[in-house]
């Protein structure tokens, strides 16, 4: 992992602290969450996998956090 990948992750890590379980309500810092995981996208090498460009361009955040972990995010939460 690059260091523009680490910081990727670490702001997905992030994102999903100030986005927490999903109930309504405000998230104080979720535009700023986001600005870090986009400003960190933005910055990604050249030869950055076809893969995971297509998660964050998705905004599939979820998927980029656990393709970088070295996860299979097509898999889903609950492997069968």
């Amino acid at each position: 992992m690059n260091v523009v990948e680490r910081e990727l992750l670490d702001a997905l890590v992030g994102l999903e602290g100030v986005a927490g379980s999903g109930a309504p309500g405000p998230r104080p810092g979720l535009a700023e969450a986001l600005r870090r995981v986009e400003e960190a996208a933005r910055r990604l090498p050249a030869g950055t996998s076809g893969e995971l460009l297509h998660y964050l361009g998705k905004r599939s955040y979820e998927k980029a956090h656990l393709w970088l972990e070295g996860k299979d995010p097509e898999q889903g939460a609950c492997p069968r």
